[in-house]
């Protein structure tokens, strides 16, 4: 058996998001490249590793048992890979964490100096929608998520950061009646929450808009109003270019929170990592919070 790491990578990716064309873009290789690399590595075992279905390539149960194999080999070509530098007395690994959406203005200040600290150590963040996030958790791919909600179903152990409170905001100082709610998509906290809040007895026009940014930007344009996290709205507030409507039941007030699997063997990466938080995340806070943990409204 003749097989390489990149045809293990591709392999896994092709997994991950059950589509050789979308597999070929994260990779950043041509779509004809990637099904050679992936049909040579099939070549090498006389069971199918795939089956398609429409348009998504679903693994056989031969391709489950191949895909835990390969998982287990690019893990240990990681440890080798750091090796050397451990033998230095460095902290070295990989550390994987992914964000919700909105997180992307809390996570990069519990990282900062952490990163700093340990400069053998390679960094995975990846942002994306609170479904993504749990589902790269549950299928134990990253080592850590950073939520506002925590999931149902799922053992996990946390560590609060940080408040979340959010407000609904506008370009106006009332609500203009005749502009419509702007919610996130299905999945996400912020769309949650505010579903929560506008019960089905209210009965106006929406808008839904699939990040976080798009909706800002679309409130700061003037298209509607939304319930936006305040931690991603102080440029916007201090400029003048949108305003927090007074509104009963609001603010609503949830954390950030590191989570990971409550059964699952942290690195030590992923240890250092915690034990970091732990100690720092106080100063953390007074350092790079002090206009958000004192506003009020």
């Amino acid at each position: 058996m003749n097989f390489t790491f990149h045809q293990l990578k591709i392999f896994l990716e092709v997994i991950h998001h059950q589509n050789i064309t979308k597999a070929a873009e994260e990779m950043y290789m041509t779509q004809p490249a990637l099904s050679i690399q992936l049909k040579n590595f099939q070549k090498q075992f006389d069971i199918p590793l795939f089956e398609k279905i429409g348009k998504k390539m679903k693994l056989t149960d031969y391709g489950k048992s191949i895909a835990e194999i390969a998982n287990n080999i690019l893990s240990e070509a990681e440890e080798l890979k750091y090796k050397t530098k451990e033998y230095e007395g460095l902290l070295t690994g990989k550390l994987k964490i992914s964000s919700a959406s909105t997180g992307k203005y809390v996570i990069p200040y519990y990282l900062s100096e952490f990163v700093h600290r340990y400069p053998g150590i390679d960094l995975t963040l990846d942002v994306s929608n609170k479904t993504t996030v749990i589902k790269q958790l549950q299928n134990n791919e990253i080592d850590f998520a950073l939520v506002s909600v925590l999931p149902e179903n799922l053992d996990i152990d946390e560590e609060i950061l940080l408040e979340n409170k959010l407000y609904l905001i506008g370009n106006t100082k009332k609500i203009i009646k005749s502009r419509p709610l702007i919610y996130r998509e299905q999945g996400s906290a912020t769309r949650n929450s505010m579903s929560k809040h506008f019960n089905k007895s209210t009965k106006r026009k929406s808008i839904e808009l699939t990040s976080n940014e798009t909706v800002k930007q679309a409130v700061v344009a003037g298209l509607g109003y939304s319930i936006i996290p305040l931690i991603g709205m102080r440029n916007e507030l201090q400029n003048k270019d949108v305003f927090i409507i007074p509104t009963k039941g609001l603010p609503i007030l949830t954390y950030w929170r590191l989570i990971w699997l409550k059964h699952k063997k942290l690195s030590p990466v992923a240890s250092a990592y915690l034990d970091f938080i732990r100690k720092e995340k106080k100063d953390i806070i007074n350092k790079h919070f002090q206009w958000y943990v004192k506003f009020k409204k």
